[in-house]
């Protein structure tokens, strides 16, 4: 059966000398994976639509076994994506992390429109690395985990201080604190952030500029959370790691001379007052 599908290229890999195996996230579809005959000749016609992050509509023939991709058409190349290294960076995560969370042939255009939503905002430029904290939360419910944010998980009260408790993945108030003795302590701008990449689509967010160390600081929670309740580890988290240790590309919260960055801006994220 021939399938005229919306996708979005995650990987690719060679077969033979010419030929590529390609895995791409549809929104009609799921994830699906295709053979592409002759794709890696430069003057092939399915060459530049098979490249990692294509946005494109693409025909492909299924039948029991891996499908074959006919032909396809660009519905945007994703050039920032190729061209800048953290850009690259935080879309090969983000790919990785899909490919790996979603299982194969099982629709969801959910799961399509969070990627779509996080490679454009990559691709105009937005921060590479607040826009896969969205991703990294948002993709939390698919790796079977539900963490409880919108009340305490012990207790269930809505006011009061907050703390993140791996224990019992979601927030605790500072009445059931002695619940866990590992909790991480929140600010109210902590709160309010975690709640909208749980919670806001991508495209909702307007003005969003956050510092390093916050950014670093919702890192290591959601990180933690894959890494001790998931238990998934990811090859691309290695490279962002080891640009992180580069001062030319690291999210320094100093300068290189070891000098306070004054002139470094408040959080800002503009989104929804009414959260959850």
């Amino acid at each position: 059966m021939l399938n005229k599908w919306e996708g979005i290229v995650l990987r690719t890999g060679p077969y033979g000398e010419t030929n590529k195996v390609v895995t791409f996230l549809t929104r009609e579809a799921g994830k699906v994976t295709a053979m592409a005959q002759g794709a890696k000749k430069p003057a092939s016609r399915l060459a530049a639509v098979t490249q990692p992050f294509t946005h494109g509509i693409f025909m492909v023939y299924k039948g029991k076994g891996m499908g074959t991709l006919q032909s396809g058409d660009a519905l945007r190349t994703m050039r920032h994506l190729h061209h800048d290294i953290m850009a690259t960076a935080y879309a090969s995560y983000i790919a990785e992390l899909m490919d790996r969370l979603i299982e194969d042939n099982q629709p969801s255009s959910g799961q399509f429109e969070l990627l779509r939503q996080a490679f454009h905002a990559i691709d105009e430029e937005y921060d590479p690395e607040a826009i896969t904290l969205f991703v990294e939360w948002k993709m939390l419910p698919v790796a079977g985990i539900h963490p409880v944010l919108h009340q305490c998980a012990s207790c269930g009260a809505t006011e009061g201080e907050f703390a993140f408790s791996f224990q019992e993945i979601g927030f605790l108030c500072h009445r059931c604190f002695h619940v866990d003795p590992y909790l991480i302590r929140l600010s109210p701008s902590h709160l309010r952030l975690i709640r909208t990449f749980y919670n806001v689509p991508i495209e909702q967010v307007g003005k969003l500029t956050l510092k390093p160390a916050t950014k670093k600081f919702m890192r290591k929670i959601v990180r933690t959370i894959y890494d001790e309740q998931v238990g998934v580890r990811l090859k691309s988290a290695s490279f962002l790691d080891q640009l992180d240790r580069m001062p030319s590309f690291g999210r320094q919260e100093q300068a290189a001379d070891g000098t306070e960055d004054k002139k470094e801006p408040d959080d800002e994220c503009s989104a929804p007052e009414n959260l959850p």
